[in-house]
């Protein structure tokens, strides 16, 4: 839960919406993951193809949670979709960074996580069974060309600064409207 919410805050809301709308266009239907089939879903990708553990570090777990490998949000453009999610525990469920503040991509974050635990001799089978859930499992990642992915971050970086637009806007309209008719009422 936030504790104080910005303009940045709501936009990146916006943001993972679209990415989930977009997500949703390719698999062909709905993917809510709190419930329903989508649910069932992760939960047979977390029990059937990761066998109840992480994807990461390999823990095996009751609580483990969603992961997009390619990150839901606006510094990766992930669509949430069943080939992009696996079962990460709460640790794993971080991502790290590089020495520039930029998110690592899934391996990098993969790789890193291995070398923390020193566990390098699971990185390549790790890499392998996530390379094939998202690439050739029956929850195949879409292969988007780079006109696809293009488009996909004009839209979202613009839906991004229209939402922080507006609600700079709206503030600006609330202090006009107290200004005119609240504080004058009160008077």
């Amino acid at each position: 839960m936030a504790v104080y919410n910005t303009s940045s805050d709501s936009a990146n809301t916006a943001i993972r919406a679209f990415l989930t709308k977009v997500g949703e266009y390719y698999w062909g239907k709905s993917f809510n993951t709190g419930s329903g089939n989508s649910k069932k879903i992760f939960e047979q990708i977390k029990n059937e193809v990761f066998g109840s553990k992480c994807a990461y570090c390999g823990i095996q777990s009751n609580k483990l949670q969603i992961e997009h490998l390619i990150m839901f949000n606006r510094a990766q453009y992930g669509l949430h979709h069943p080939g992009n999610v696996v079962p990460a525990c709460q640790s794993c469920n971080k991502r790290r960074r590089d020495n520039s503040s930029n998110y690592l991509n899934w391996e990098e974050h993969l790789e890193q996580i291995c070398r923390e635990n020193d566990d390098l001799n699971s990185f390549f089978e790790r890499k392998k069974r996530i390379q094939t859930h998202m690439q050739k499992g029956k929850f195949r990642y879409p292969e988007l060309n780079e006109a696809e992915q293009h488009a996909i971050r004009v839209i979202a970086n613009s839906l991004y600064e229209n939402i922080k637009t507006e609600n700079d806007k709206a503030l600006k309209m609330y202090q006009e409207l107290d200004s005119a008719f609240v504080k004058k009422i009160t008077r």
